[in-house]
């Protein structure tokens, strides 16, 4: 594997930055998560538009453009061979000194790594996740905004942590008044009455990519979708509820606090979703080669 650091392509063993690296000391640093499929990256430039815009919330310079981003990104997935995976697009504060201070920084650094990922396990896609709430809320968006994505995410992994220890595969997330904010890696919606509704990005969610294709996708089929408050009661009697991001994709979750979400399994609505989706991403995007054929 050849992973890309600061304008230079390393073989993994050989992909180091600094110990002083303020994305490792302080998890100072901006990411995304981006797939590609059948030789092409889906929605490259709404996600190097979010990744810029991050950078620009936390005051942190990315020393290239929109445009070179992508271009390297591009070329590292064309170095490794790959026609299907999963990037990880890093940008760090950079090697600094000890200390909170960020000016001590003198310059970021960019990584792109291109692999494969396994959110859940395969059978999951088919049959739903278990979900289980967590005691771990998502910090106010007073405290940092949720559309940053940072590379601090131990609110997440505790979260993550307190749903697998409680026997699920998904830990939902509320905020600081109880509604549902999302879950530790993705966005939620449930199906009620024929009517899909998600909480609004002010409950502490991310606006995720795939979370607009969703509303994108329901235009197009014409299905109904709003945002709303939830609580943990209106998942316990929603007749469907998927989850979507960028790893994850669209999945099904068909369990909440040991009550059975629908029927138990993916409902019709959902699948339709799921189609639809699947369908966007092997047609379209931006080529990886000149010719994606």
């Amino acid at each position: 594997m050849k992973i890309y650091i600061d304008g230079t392509l390393h073989e993994e063993a050989d992909a180091k930055i600094s110990v002083f690296d303020h994305g490792l000391l302080y998890g100072d640093g901006v990411f995304e998560g981006i797939r590609f499929y059948n030789n092409r990256v889906f929605e490259l430039e709404d996600h190097i538009s979010r990744l810029f815009d991050s950078a620009k919330s936390i005051l942190l310079n990315i020393p290239m453009s929109e445009a070179e981003v992508s271009q390297a990104l591009i070329e590292t997935i064309r170095e490794n061979g790959l026609t299907k995976g999963y990037v990880r697009l890093i940008i760090t504060r950079g090697k600094g000194t000890l200390g909170l201070n960020p000016f001590q920084c003198q310059k970021s650094s960019i990584i792109i790594i291109a692999s494969s990922i396994a959110l859940y396990p395969e059978e999951k896609y088919q049959t739903g996740l278990v979900m289980v709430t967590c005691s771990t809320r998502r910090p106010t968006p007073a405290s940092l905004s949720p559309q940053v994505k940072s590379l601090n995410y131990l609110n997440n992994v505790m979260a993550k942590v307190e749903a697998i220890n409680g026997g699920g595969e998904e830990g939902l997330m509320l905020n600081e008044q109880g509604f549902v904010a999302e879950c530790t890696g993705d966005n939620i919606f449930i199906v009620r009455n024929g009517e899909i509704i998600t909480p609004p990005v002010s409950a502490g969610s991310l606006d995720g990519i795939t979370r607009q294709l969703v509303f994108r996708i329901c235009q197009n089929l014409g299905i109904p979708i709003r945002e709303a408050n939830l609580t943990r009661h209106d998942i316990y009697i929603a007749h469907e509820c998927f989850l979507t991001g960028t790893a994850a994709e669209v999945i099904a979750a068909i369990e909440l606090d040991r009550r059975t979400i629908g029927n138990g399994k993916p409902g019709e609505i959902t699948k339709k979703v799921i189609s639809e989706f699947r369908e966007l991403v092997s047609n379209t995007g931006t080529p990886i080669s000149p010719d994606p054929s």
